[in-house]
């Protein structure tokens, strides 16, 4: 029997067992963190100089662009390492490290896909109070909550889980580490704590998912009463693409969490966390660039025809939310 003080290395689960596979896994995650950085930075570079876009529903989209880089950069390089050079070991420091920064990226993407749909109720339902319930404090406050809360959450979840005593071995069932495959390493009598901080995280999610749910209803119904059929074109082509995001993101990581044990396989586990923790965050700048022509055709002036330059680094008094309206 060990415990977690004399361990000093876990075993990741490998991507393939031959080398050609080895190598194919990693120029396909170099190709979508490649793409991932790509369109994201492209986003928060667009969003960032184009004057004409510091609406709240572009800046809470900026910090998303944020979160979603975030989340890549701390398990793809890792993973691609491993697959370059035949390995599986990380250092306990460095899986700490790891499942502290995926918590605090994956909680704040969650938190802030919450306050985007809150951004949309407003801007379609109550269109009046638009410039007074999304104000630029309120915004900074708002997107600081999200922050401030998934670092509070992830720090509570890595120390807790760090803290527990491991009787059975250093073998993580996963490509990077994660809190339920680390827990499956610990004394049974031990991982009640863990097991009720992810029990309250599930009630807090469970809430942001009520609230995500009624919000779009009241949205759809408001939008069935806009008389014009191009009022209602441009009401859903605002709400679709972070419905579909948001879709994307907790039908994969419910899969995930929630399968049956009955179809759970090491396969299937690992296809799920590849879509929720990799492709789920590439794949976001695309759904929300296809059918936005703000976004569109701010990235094409700011990097195709170079037609103007702005100063990086707007202050918050340069993002003039009052004042517009989506």
């Amino acid at each position: 029997m060990s415990n977690s003080s004399s361990i000093s290395h876990f075993l990741l689960l490998a991507l393939a067992d031959t080398r050609q596979l080895q190598l194919l896994h990693f120029c396909l995650l170099l190709g979508i963190s490649l793409a991932a950085l790509l369109g994201n930075g492209l986003i928060i570079s667009a969003v960032a100089c184009g004057h004409h876009l510091h609406t709240p529903m572009f800046f809470f989209l900026l910090n998303l662009a944020l979160s979603d880089l975030g989340s890549i950069c701390t398990t793809v390089p890792k993973a691609m390492h491993n697959s370059l050079w035949d390995t599986t070991t990380i250092s306990c420091t460095g899986c700490a490290a790891q499942l502290f920064f995926f918590f605090f990226f994956i909680s704040a993407d969650y938190f802030l896909l919450t306050i985007m749909c809150y951004d949309r109720y407003v801007s379609i339902c109550k269109p009046l109070h638009y410039g007074t319930l999304l104000g630029s404090r309120a915004c900074a406050h708002m997107a600081a909550a999200a922050w401030a809360s998934a670092f509070l959450y992830s720090l509570l979840h890595t120390a807790n889980t760090f803290s527990l005593p491991l009787c059975h071995g250093n073998a993580l069932g996963q490509f990077f580490c994660e809190i339920p495959h680390i827990l499956k390493l610990s004394c049974s009598k031990y991982y009640f704590r863990e097991i009720g901080l992810i029990a309250f995280s599930a009630c807090l999610a469970f809430g942001c998912f009520v609230f995500i749910v009624f919000s779009y209803v009241q949205i759809f119904l408001a939008v069935l009463r806009i008389p014009s059929e191009q009022g209602r074109h441009k009401a859903f082509s605002t709400c679709l693409p972070h419905l579909a995001v948001v879709s994307l993101f907790l039908s994969t990581a419910v899969f995930a969490y929630l399968k049956p044990p009955s179809i759970s396989s090491p396969s299937l586990d690992l296809a799920l966390s590849v879509l929720y923790a990799v492709v789920a965050p590439a794949l976001n700048p695309l759904i929300y660039s296809l059918r936005n022509q703000e976004l569109k055709a701010a990235i094409s002036q700011t990097y195709l025809f170079h037609v103007h330059s702005v100063p990086w680094g707007p202050t918050l008094s340069q993002w003039s939310f009052a004042s517009m309206r989506p």
